[in-house]
């Protein structure tokens, strides 16, 4: 029997699978950042050891894609944590059943502070963009030469936007007070993304072969 039913053919690419985890990354970071993580004398937040992968994924996209998809891929993970702040506050101002006993843990833990969300948003714009942006740039000057110097520029320049900024607008939100305190968690904040993925960089290399051989890359003739 023949089927009238049409759909749209999906395209076979890694790039929804990249971009899922790199808005999911984002969205999971924001909500553990919320808590403050003292290590010995360093100070740091509770995403540290997850939002470097974010760089990663967001470096991978920029390497394969360029710009101007990574930039949807930032802008898509800016739209759904809007989107799940908004289902927060919602969730927490919804009357609770009287046999639900958890309220006050739960707005604690989802009610993100609007600063830290507002430091989170600009941390990530300014730090993915400038990173995904020196990436390319970087690659038209060199072409498929020298990857490691991309991938350490863009590191740089991205992890330090992002950081400094972060930092700067939520240190007082998660109780950092003094300007000594407020450098420490900066300054580590930067070294601790930067090392991460400086250390990761086999790893990265491997993933954007891996990703290029996938999507047909090298097949395709130089521009």
């Amino acid at each position: 029997m023949s089927s009238n039913a049409r759909f749209i053919p999906v395209q076979r690419s890694l790039y929804p699978v990249l971009l899922a985890l790199f808005v999911a990354v984002f969205v999971i970071s924001n909500i553990t950042a919320t808590k403050a993580v003292a290590i010995g004398p360093i100070i740091t937040d509770g995403a540290f050891f997850l939002f470097p992968l974010a760089y990663v994924i967001g470096d991978v996209l920029a390497e394969c894609f360029g710009f101007r998809a990574t930039r949807r891929a930032i802008w898509t993970g800016f739209g759904v944590t809007i989107l799940a702040v908004v289902s927060f506050y919602i969730a927490i101002a919804l009357p609770a059943a009287e046999f639900y006993e958890h309220q006050p843990q739960f707005a604690t833990i989802l009610g993100l502070v609007p600063q830290i969300v507002l430091a989170s948003l600009a941390g990530y714009l300014v730090g993915q963009l400038l990173n995904s942006w020196v990436l390319v740039k970087l690659k038209e000057k060199t072409g498929e030469k020298s990857l490691w110097a991309r991938l350490l520029g863009s590191t740089l320049v991205g992890e330090f936007g992002d950081t400094l900024v972060f930092c700067l607008i939520a240190a007082p939100a998660i109780g950092i007070t003094t300007v000594g305190d407020t450098v420490n968690y900066t300054l580590f904040g930067f070294a601790w993304k930067t090392l991460v993925e400086v250390a990761v960089m086999p790893i990265t290399y491997a993933a954007i072969r891996w990703v290029k051989q996938r999507e047909g890359y090298f097949a395709e003739p130089a521009a």
